[in-house]
């Protein structure tokens, strides 16, 4: 099955395991169990926690897509001068690429200013650090320290 240039193999019916080629990078997933609007998956031997967006409203059944963030944080007061945002309103900022995060220096409901620094994750044995992209308030925080993330997996969102 080919979807928008990613390459999905199931390997068994019996276990939910798929191959996923992403960009020509290759990902081995498997959906370990699916509760309501929650899935486990292991990406590459990676455990994540993560929450469906098209969840079944009957039985639970395999997820078709995995996300590869775990699930956020909780979320920090609003600062009493500015209106609270909704959670997860505004643009995502999304990882360069895989690694693993060693710091989150913003907390949801934060300003922050073009070029602040949002969360750092190492990457072959370099640190890189997540700007924020424009001015605005962190409407969510997708990732904890020590997390483990794949290129293009959400960091935060700013509004």
């Amino acid at each position: 099955m080919v979807q928008q240039g990613i390459n999905i193999q199931k390997i068994s019916k019996e276990m939910t395991q798929y191959k996923f080629k992403i960009n020509g990078k290759d990902y081995e997933v498997s959906v370990n169990g699916v509760n309501g609007s929650n899935a486990s998956v292991t990406v590459n031997g990676v455990d994540y926690n993560v929450e469906l967006e098209n969840a079944p409203a009957a039985a639970p059944a395999p997820a078709p897509a995995v996300s590869s963030a775990p699930a956020a944080s909780a979320p920090a007061p609003a600062p009493a001068a500015a209106a609270p945002k909704p959670a997860g309103a505004g643009k995502k900022i999304t990882s360069p690429l895989p690694g693993v995060i060693i710091e989150v220096c913003a907390k949801e409901g934060q300003a922050v200013k073009k070029g602040e620094k949002i969360a750092v994750i190492e990457a072959m044995k370099m640190e890189n650090e997540i700007l924020a992209e424009f001015d605005g308030t962190v409407t969510a925080i997708y990732v904890s320290k020590g997390d483990s993330v794949l290129e293009g997996a959400d960091i935060a969102s700013i509004a």
